[in-house]
């Protein structure tokens, strides 16, 4: 521990109480590795601020002491962004205890929420007042609003209501140098210049820490239709989705499935089934959903959609859920392939984007370039064909060498990177660039990193928020 550490945490633990200091080795290592176990930290305390203004004062004693701070939330990032340096010369500051829902506003469906508050919480109190936060995650029971915004999170309702820099309507954060950025007065009309709460979401904790956020809600859903689909490539798969978009504005989740991940799924989750009685190459799970506006239920709306599309043949097979059972027996095959994969053996992830239009070839092209360059690979795309977003995945192939494939894990991912690149994508859709990708993002994009680092050395001249992360 350097004597500016030990000097903050003693003025912390004076000033704020014991609660304000995590110092006991055993409660601070859980968070010191990222949530897939990738990137591990060291660091001689949590600072747990309890409010707004305590932590405007960390960060305040912190910048004058010239100690780097980690904001962190639930620590669920995919990217090592909220992991502490390996060389502990950071400590983390954590938002888990400001986690107060000051306000929801049922007339205009705004809620203001605190960093800390979780996903799920959030969820919950919304459909109390009968709103609806229109984004969740896999890890809704632990990630905290904070870290949402930080990361600019997605999900599987992107597709109508965009990720969450869409849903924030303003932010309350500490600034580098502990003076505090108060947006939440949510104008709808606001031009003083640079949109700073939006430079701040997405900026993964290296230009301040988000303390509040002024969101919309949207209202609750009175009912919704989950079908599963089954077609012969992505393209087709499109072609439906389009369909779909011109007939309704209540599509609200379209998810592309293929076959081997489908298939790893029955293999190794219990209790899964197929949907379809026959295999198809590609499957697409899709959700309508009514707010109570729909002249129809979602069901005949999705079923009245999909009739030409059957008779054409776009479709080949499709299914309709008959219930909530069955909806939510679908949505898990969806949220289980990854769960599934991890089962079966080593994956390399890749969380990209390219233009809507273009992600049908570049599924099928991209896949096969790296199983011609990487013989012994398997590769597959799934998730958000209708943002343009895809897990795009590399596994190795039925009885290829675990070890061998480890090998070329770097070149793979390179690979990938630079077909992603050369499509007019982006490396990282929805999870950030966080310390995992920060070398990528600097070899294919200097003039963006170039940018950034302006930027942050604007607001965060002496790099004590995040260093290590982004840029």
């Amino acid at each position: 521990m350097s004597e500016a550490q030990q000097k903050l945490i003693s003025e912390v633990r004076s000033r704020f109480g014991a609660r304000a200091v995590i110092a006991e080795a055993a409660e601070v290592a859980p968070w010191l590795t990222d949530w897939r176990g990738k990137f591990h930290g060291t660091s001689v305390a949590i600072l747990s601020p309890a409010s707004t203004d305590e932590a405007a004062a960390i960060v305040r004693m912190a910048a004058d002491l010239g100690v780097p701070l980690v904001p962190q939330g639930g620590n669920t990032g995919m990217v090592g962004g909220a992991t502490p340096p390996a060389d502990g010369s950071a400590l983390i500051l954590s938002t888990r205890r400001v986690n107060r829902i000051r306000s929801l506003d049922a007339d205009a469906g705004v809620v203001i929420a605190e960093a800390g508050v979780i996903l799920a919480n959030l969820h919950d109190a919304a459909e109390a007042q009968g709103w609806r936060f229109p984004l969740t995650l896999g890890s809704r029971g632990s990630c905290t609003i904070g870290g949402l915004i930080a990361t600019n999170a997605g999900g599987t309702q992107v597709l109508r209501f965009g990720t969450m820099r869409a849903l924030v309507l303003g932010i309350e954060a500490v600034l580098p140098d502990g003076t505090i950025h108060d947006g939440l007065s949510g104008l709808k009309k606001d031009n003083r210049g640079y949109n700073f709460d939006q430079l701040l979401a997405g900026s993964e904790g290296t230009l301040g820490a988000i303390t509040a956020a002024a969101l919309r809600l949207v209202p609750a859903i009175r009912s919704r239709a989950v079908g599963w689909l089954g077609l012969k490539s992505p393209t087709d798969a499109l072609a439906v989705l389009r369909v779909l978009e011109k007939g309704t504005t209540h599509v609200e989740g379209f998810e592309i499935v293929p076959r081997d991940s489908m298939e790893l799924v029955l293999k190794h989750i219990p209790g899964t089934r197929p949907p379809l009685e026959t295999q198809r190459a590609w499957n697409v799970l899709v959700e309508l959903t009514d707010d109570g506006s729909l002249q129809e239920t979602p069901e005949a709306l999705l079923g009245r959609l999909l009739e030409p599309l059957i008779a054409g043949g776009l479709v080949e097979d499709a299914t309709i859920a008959a219930n909530e059972a069955h909806a939510e027996a679908f949505w898990r095959i969806r949220d289980s392939i990854s769960e599934a994969e991890r089962t079966e053996g080593p994956t390399l992830a890749h969380d990209i984007s390219v233009p809507v239009a273009d992600m049908p070839r570049f599924m099928t092209e991209a896949a096969a370039e790296v199983e011609r360059v990487f013989p012994g690979t398997a590769a597959s795309g799934f998730g958000h064909l209708g943002d343009g977003n895809v897990h795009f995945h590399v596994r190795p192939a039925t009885g290829a060498s675990a070890e061998g494939f480890a090998d070329q894990s770097a070149a793979i991912t390179r690979l990938v990177h630079d077909l992603v690149t050369a499509a007019g994508g982006s490396i990282s859709a929805e999870h950030g660039i966080g310390q995992m990708k920060r070398d990528e993002l600097a070899r294919l994009a200097p003039e963006r990193v170039a940018h950034l680092k302006a930027i942050k050395q604007a607001l965060d001249p002496k790099g004590i928020m995040n260093p290590g992360k982004l840029v």
